[in-house]
């Protein structure tokens, strides 16, 4: 998939790679990123060859430093904004993309970057890493997401202080607070990424994202809600090639080798 101004789509042995490409802007987050990332998300979405996704940022100094602010000040209407919202939900795109997604993050990843690597299931950053909510600074509220994704993700204490406060949490603060969920040398977030899915790409496809809808979904559910999701979605499973595969794998002690792998 070519012709993209803000963005680098490419795919390579199963994984799918987004690199946010507006360097020279700390990769700030426009309405032309946004209708491009709906469009690479769509093409991840529909792409039984890919089984995971990994997105980074262009450049040395910014996984994504949030909004370009110089669009925001002339931002449309807000009928023309709701309507552009609803025929490019990006956020509610990612949130629907049955694979795997993981953020390799380096440098600043402020408002819009952080929203976008939390629609992501997993986290590397690099120990110069910083992460951020400035909106309340601006006299407005994180819009893509923020508010509802950060709690779930590190808890409501931990959401709210980075929310009210707008303060910066270095790398080392985000491990503590399970924002991310590994922290690497400088350099190194992408090689950790492609490590962690070669990892998941090693088991088989259908159960994986079983197993990322059986956390996501269950997560606003109630216990006995969430049991019962779970079990309609382990019993295909149970009696799927891909089982039996992995019981015959298992007695002979070699890899298994699942269909769609």
């Amino acid at each position: 998939m070519t012709g993209f101004d803000t963005i680098k789509f490419e795919k390579k042995n199963g994984i799918a790679y987004v690199t946010l490409n507006r360097p020279q802007l700390l990769n700030a987050y426009n309405t032309r990123m946004r209708d491009e990332l709906y469009q690479a998300l769509d093409a991840i979405k529909d792409d039984n060859e890919v089984q995971v996704a990994i997105f980074k940022g262009e450049g040395d100094r910014a996984f994504c430093a949030g909004a370009d602010l110089s669009e925001f000040l002339t931002a449309p209407s807000p009928v023309a904004a709701r309507k552009a919202r609803f025929e490019r939900d990006v956020w509610g795109l990612f949130l629907s993309v049955p694979q795997p997604l993981i953020a390799a993050i380096h440098g600043f990843c402020l408002g819009s970057g952080i929203e976008i690597a939390l629609c992501c299931d997993l986290r590397v950053a690099t120990e110069d890493a910083r992460f951020g909510l400035p909106e309340v600074g601006l006299g407005i509220i994180p819009a893509a997401g923020g508010t509802q994704t950060l709690p779930r993700t590190v808890g409501r204490g931990w959401a709210l202080e980075m929310l009210l406060s707008g303060n910066l949490v270095n790398a080392a603060e985000a491990y503590r607070m399970a924002l991310v969920n590994r922290v690497v040398p400088r350099g190194e977030h992408v090689s950790a990424a492609e490590a962690l899915a070669l990892k998941i790409m090693e088991h088989a496809p259908r159960a994986v994202r079983a197993a990322k809808q059986a956390i996501n979904r269950g997560l606003d559910m109630t216990l006995e809600q969430g049991l019962e999701m779970e079990r309609d979605l382990a019993l295909p499973l149970m009696v799927s090639e891909d089982t039996r595969e992995g019981l015959r794998a298992f007695k002979e002690g070699r890899k298994p080798k699942f269909a769609g792998r």
